[in-house]
């Protein structure tokens, strides 16, 4: 059974980190290029940034590079995201996905006060 479940959500004052983890299971993760999406209050899901399989190839959405980094550990079927100087706009729940196919986790909620 494939099977995304993300962890490491939680509540936040501006300025401060969290570091997103998402343990891949059912299929053979080092294959795929996986991603991190993100749905804030009233607004539609959008992409955070992905990782490619191999080479490891980064790929960010522009306005967030530089506080966001993800990283994938193969040996333990995990992709992180760490989130640095986070921002009130920054609160949303936080999909992990495996790209190029419909296989989603469940979400893990972020919150950031100001």
């Amino acid at each position: 059974q494939v099977q995304l479940v993300e962890s490491g959500g939680g509540l936040v004052q501006a300025g401060g980190s969290l570091r997103l983890s998402c343990v891949a299971s059912g299929f053979p993760f080092n294959d795929y290029t996986m991603a991190w999406y993100r749905q804030g209050p009233g607004k539609e899901r959008e992409f955070v940034a992905s990782i490619t399989s191999f080479k490891r190839k980064a790929s960010y959405e522009e306005s967030l590079e530089g506080r966001f980094t993800i990283s994938r550990d193969d040996n333990v079927n995990t992709v992180y995201l760490q989130m640095n100087n986070l921002k009130p706009e920054d609160t949303a729940v936080y999909y992990c996905k495996r790209a190029f196919s419909d296989v989603w986790g469940q979400g893990t909620q972020v919150t950031v006060s100001a």
